[in-house]
């Protein structure tokens, strides 16, 4: 058909053989189906050029834990090396406060550009279990890497005359309901961590619940609180100092960092065996370019020799985790700790 008939039928020929339809009505079906093309088409090249500018101006790490906590720790080490490796500023915010719950709303909820991101620990997968209702969904988080695992240690105020887990779990049943062990909130391993404990040890204390590691470590080093499942970061200068007493760690072989102390296993109590983990998030429709932009330099920055002497001479142990492998360890742990919730009979709150 040459360009004259086309013309005089209302078509205009086109490269590629696309053939646009002038001065007649798209039917409702085209009208929709080249709509929608045009919504992909400009969000992949939206998503293209946030990829090759990302990133452009600094980038807020939101840390869903107050200063002085392990959490903290471990994001302000990163955030140091991030802004060397990714050419701009890596602030650390910390908004503290309901387990966790207040810092992963907070990025839940960012624009999904790469620029508001959360740190924070383990308690992530169980809220979900704890809580009838959370003002988000863990689905609206998407998991960018798994940074690091560690184990917990037990620790108690040096006025109790324990020398040992052995003897501690003698004060324990001697003294039923009169001790009180510190958490760093409903629902945090180390509260459930504990709950564990005391379901295998055959022991009863109180829990004090406070907003983050750092709080309840300051209750514990003044004897407001007799014990703490503490992880390393946080609690080893304190032990080290001789302000607290440490008697176990809660992974299945000793520690590196701390090759002294035993195992709770080694220390009569079976099958314990506790650790927790710090996790890299960004908003839920972060673009795959940015969120694997984010993963290498993450990357980068946990196998820089400073972060990682950092973190393992606390116990701390790098796994730097991609995206998929992050999602399946949390579904994983989300299915461990609902069981433990389960047979603890620790119920559902309300937010």
């Amino acid at each position: 058909m040459t360009n004259r008939a086309h013309h005089a039928r209302g078509v205009i020929p086109v490269q590629a053989g696309i053939q646009i339809t002038r001065g007649l009505p798209l039917a409702r079906e085209g009208r929709g189906f080249l709509f929608g093309l045009l919504i992909v088409v400009a969000a992949l090249f939206s998503a293209a050029v946030c990829a090759q500018t990302y990133p452009s101006k600094p980038i807020r790490i939101v840390v869903a834990w107050p200063p002085g906590g392990g959490t903290d720790v471990v994001s302000r080490t990163i955030a140091a090396k991030l802004n060397e490796t990714l050419g701009q500023p890596a602030i650390v915010d910390n908004r503290a406060g309901a387990n966790g719950i207040i810092g992963a709303d907070l990025v839940a909820k960012a624009p999904p550009d790469g620029y508001t991101l959360l740190i924070t620990l383990a308690s992530h997968a169980i809220n979900p279990i704890l809580y009838a209702k959370l003002p988000y969904d863990n689905a609206d988080l998407a998991p960018v890497s798994l940074l690091a695992e560690y184990p917990f240690v037990i620790t108690i105020h040096p006025s109790l005359p324990a020398k040992t887990l052995r003897e501690f779990i003698a004060i324990a049943k001697a003294r039923s309901g009169q001790l009180a062990y510190a958490s760093s909130g409903n629902g945090s391993g180390p509260h459930l961590g504990m709950e564990l404990f005391m379901s295998q040890a055959g022991i009863r204390m109180i829990h004090v619940p406070y907003k983050g590691a750092g709080q309840a470590m300051t209750d514990l080093v003044s004897g407001q609180v007799q014990v703490f499942l503490n992880n390393f970061l946080a609690g080893m200068p304190m032990i080290r100092a001789g302000k607290l007493r440490a008697l176990a760690v809660t992974s299945r072989k000793r520690s590196a960092a701390a090759p002294e102390l035993p195992t709770v296993l080694e220390s009569g109590v079976p099958d314990y065996v506790v650790t927790g983990w710090y996790g890299l998030f960004a908003p839920a429709a972060t673009p795959a370019p940015v969120v694997n932009t984010l993963y290498t330099a993450t990357v980068k920055a946990l196998r820089s020799k400073d972060v990682s002497e950092r973190l393992s001479s606390e116990a701390a142990e790098i796994v730097a985790g991609s995206p998929p492998q992050f999602a399946v360890f949390l579904k994983a742990e989300t299915a461990k700790w609902a069981e433990v919730i389960r047979k603890a009979g620790i119920k559902a709150e309300n937010m």
